[in-house]
């Protein structure tokens, strides 16, 4: 039996449920009938209209949340790429036929990501269900409004309101313990500054997210020994004051273990046998690198981090990956570290980073290293401020990343 091609087009308009596609910039992509029967608008009043324009709050109502607490929820879509249920909303809609009049309305929505090739949001789902009638039910007796099994779904969707305005408060505390974070973190990380006579340019991008902060620190250290200057990174697993915490033992202990060691590799024997003491350290990852400008030669080694990228002035790019081993804690044996050297030309720039610039969700790590790659080639004339700003405009999300984000970028 021949296989029935299915018009996903006529199933999407013909879903029982209010149904919407919007874009990114919370624009109507498309509605099925059913939402735009019960919204009472067409869809030419509907596609290509922003979200808010078409139901804005009412502006007679001063304690109106519905159309904020929506927002968010469609934002944390856009920016995490995870599906986000919504508890009972009211939000109340201005009658079409009457402008001016505003009818009561309750709804449970959910918002789901439609991902594209790139892992990126290409539009978001909202599905809406109208609960009115379950709202006006509970306040009913059951020989009027409703059966008593209608006044428990309505007290249930009452809870999950109460469960919503708990979860809020969830989320300004964890929003001030960010901040608290955010701040620990700048007070421990060095300041961005000229390093000997080379100028250079660090960001930190913290991930989207209340809690999502301070797992990755950078560092730069004025070596003895001539013109020589040290560069790291690195990435502490797990987020928040904890990480921090962490984070800036790590790169205290790097920093003081690379003025002495005899090279890189050295100074992350020292850090790695540190890591085994310090609970929170598991699986960190770091990669520092020595740089002699008078040799004009890098040596470097790596503690399961992505590698350095060397920028020559030609546009050539030249990833450090031939001194990769395991994370930190991941060595109890006093065996040395890899460690590999290669050689610049005055005006090349030395790129390092953690995980968060290149890795995307459902694409492989390869994909984020080429097109790092390919961004610092085409500018690769920027001054490093400029170049840090313009990579990771290129490729970070435009919601921001899932992950946190280091980069530092030095003139050799």
């Amino acid at each position: 039996m021949a296989e029935t091609a299915i018009d996903y087009g006529a199933a999407f308009k013909a879903l029982p449920g209010m149904v919407a596609l919007l874009t990114p910039e919370l624009v109507y992509a498309d509605v099925n009938e059913e939402f735009a029967r019960v919204s009472g608008r067409s869809r030419e009043q509907l596609i290509g209209k922003y979200l808010f324009d078409v139901f804005p709050d009412n502006p007679n109502d001063p304690a109106a949340t519905g159309m904020r607490n929506l927002e968010a929820s469609l934002y944390r879509v856009l920016a995490t790429g995870e599906r986000d249920t919504m508890a009972l909303q009211r939000y109340d809609v201005e009658d079409p036929e009457r402008p001016g009049e505003w009818q009561e309305r309750y709804w449970s929505p959910v918002n789901a990501p439609l991902l594209g090739s790139d892992g990126k949001v290409v539009l978001i789902l909202h599905r809406v269900e109208e609960v009115t009638e379950l709202i006006r039910a509970r306040g009913g007796s059951p020989g009027n409004r409703g059966s008593r099994t209608r006044v428990l779904e309505a007290e249930l969707y009452t809870r999950a309101r109460e469960l919503q305005d708990l979860n809020d408060r969830l989320r300004q505390a964890h929003s001030r313990e960010r901040e608290v974070a955010l701040a620990l973190q700048e007070a421990m990380l060095p300041a961005p500054r000229q390093v000997r006579n080379h100028p250079a340019a660090v960001r930190y991008r913290p991930a989207v997210g209340a809690l999502n902060v301070c797992g990755d620190w950078y560092d730069l250290v004025d070596l003895v020994g001539g013109d020589r200057i040290g560069v790291a990174v690195g990435d502490v697993v797990g987020h928040g004051l904890a990480a921090a915490g962490v984070m800036g033992q790590l790169r205290s202990a790097l920093s003081a273990a690379s003025r002495v060691a005899d090279g890189p590799a050295q100074a992350l024997d020292v850090l790695g046998r540190y890591a085994h003491v310090i609970d929170g350290a598991e699986s960190a990852t770091a990669v520092t690198t020595f740089v002699d400008c008078n040799r004009h030669v890098i040596t470097y080694s790596s503690a399961g981090h992505p590698p350095p990228v060397l920028v020559h002035p030609d546009g050539r790019t030249e990833f450090l990956d031939q001194a990769t081993d395991t994370p930190l804690d991941a060595r109890p044996d006093p065996i040395r570290r890899p460690q590999a050297e290669t050689t610049f030309t005055v005006g090349a720039k030395l790129v390092l980073y953690t995980d968060g610039l290149i890795e995307r969700r459902h694409e492989d790590i390869d994909t984020g290293l080429d097109r790092l790659a390919e961004a610092l080639r085409r500018h690769r004339n920027q001054d490093p401020e400029t170049l840090a700003d313009t990579v990771l405009l290129e490729l970070l999300p435009p919601g921001g990343a899932t992950d946190d984000t280091a980069l530092i970028i030095v003139r050799l």
